[in-house]
């Protein structure tokens, strides 16, 4: 029988987008079925595989894509989000093979969970690309996004703050703005596409607020406080407002986690990670 550890490094060593993507529903097929063993005895790799497209550009050489209101600028918001998907996929299942000894079997569960998520999100938004003339692969994309991942890959809990819990997090703020822009330029197709993805962060978001809450509570320390210093030695940005508050909550993400990030100073929050 094949481990989950190793089913998850095959995804993230797969480097071509759709056979990625079908990599990632089989094994999650084949763990709800029961097919892949409870073992980590394989190594996540140190980077997933990448293809040769899209080119990755560092954050200050992307090209400004406007706020959606032209048909060129809702493909470059779509084909940005495709590009997080992608790699939405790899940080899913290296947070399943990379972390699961240390956690109950359900953290597999929803992490598996999560990266067919993540494939299916990333399937639709490329074939809406398709669609409109374009597709995943014909623009540049951000080169940052796996710097979260090894920032992190030696901390469960450093993993959950950063990536669920402010990644993720992010667009459950920013995605309802995207979804009305949509629909006020007529694109009613890709605003339902976005509107299905954001429903299932708010669960993605939930299940890293939950095991970020379990780790807490087997160390007995406070979580909003043991997150907020995780953050700020692990995230290179800045936690900021606008937030949705409401979804957010829903998720357990609440405001005594980040709200006293939002007002701190940016050069407070540097010297905090120093």
């Amino acid at each position: 029988m094949t481990t989950i550890a190793q089913a998850c490094a095959d995804v993230l060593r797969e480097s071509d987008p759709l056979t990625k993507v079908r990599r990632a529903r089989a094994v999650a097929r084949a763990w709800r079925r029961g097919t892949l063993a409870h073992e980590f005895d394989t190594a996540m790799p140190d980077a997933p595989g990448r293809p040769a497209r899209p080119e990755l550009l560092p954050p200050n050489r992307m090209p400004k894509r406007g706020r959606g209101g032209s048909e060129k600028g809702r493909i470059a918001l779509l084909h940005a989000l495709a590009h997080i998907e992608f790699a939405a996929i790899d940080l899913a299942f290296d947070a399943a093979g990379r972390f699961g000894a240390q956690f109950p079997r359900t953290f597999v569960d929803d992490w598996i969970s999560v990266g067919a998520d993540e494939a299916m999100h990333f399937a639709v938004l490329h074939r809406r690309l398709r669609t409109l003339g374009s597709g995943y692969g014909e623009l540049p994309a951000h080169a940052g996004l796996w710097e979260a991942a090894e920032e992190t890959a030696h901390d469960a809990m450093a993993r959950l703050a950063v990536v669920p819990m402010v990644l993720e997090a992010r667009g459950l703020d920013v995605t309802p703005e995207t979804v009305a822009r949509f629909k006020a330029g007529g694109d009613e197709a890709s605003a339902r596409i976005l509107h299905r993805i954001y429903t299932d962060e708010i669960r993605h978001v939930g299940f890293g607020a939950k095991w970020f809450g379990y780790l807490a509570a087997g160390q007995d320390i406070d979580p909003a406080e043991q997150w907020r210093m995780l953050v700020r030695r692990h995230f290179r940005g800045v936690v900021k407002p606008p937030f949705n508050d409401s979804a957010r909550a829903t998720a357990g993400l609440t405001r005594d986690f980040y709200a006293p990030l939002a007002d701190m100073e940016p050069e407070q929050a540097q010297a905090d990670r120093l």
